[in-house]
């Protein structure tokens, strides 16, 4: 049983910042691939961010390249993801997912993903 909660998300003026974090339940998160994954209303759910279970291999959506970055913390089973230059394009539901059977697809292939959170949302104003 994975469990996994995330938190941080607000509202925040075009321009700013925030750092969601998920926290993951269960012994072997260090083991796990992690995704965060966002969804806009009327719109499909898309790809933010993914980091391997090494925590060196990562990849990204073009859309928030240099703006976003995501990092993990093994010791506290979270996976982190700091949000810069946040414009109106990113608001929505953003859910953290983990992966954690073995998969040869690429991080951002939703459908690796076995668990995921309830969503935070993210609203950016103008």
């Amino acid at each position: 049983q994975v469990q996994l909660v995330e938190s941080g998300g607000g509202l925040v003026q075009s321009g700013g910042s925030l750092r969601l974090s998920c926290v993951a339940s269960g012994r072997a998160f260090s083991s796990y691939a992690m995704g965060w994954f966002r969804q806009a209303p009327g719109k499909e759910r898309e790809f933010v961010a993914g980091i391997h279970w090494n925590g060196v291999t990562t990849d990204y959506a073009v859309s928030v390249k240099g703006r976003f970055t995501i990092s993990r913390d093994n010791a506290k089973n979270t996976v982190y993801l700091q949000m810069n230059s946040l414009n109106s394009e990113d608001t929505a539901v953003y859910y953290c997912a983990a992966r954690t059977g073995s998969s040869a697809y690429a991080l951002w292939v939703s459908s690796e993903y076995q668990h995921w959170g309830q969503g935070t949302q993210v609203t950016v104003t103008v």
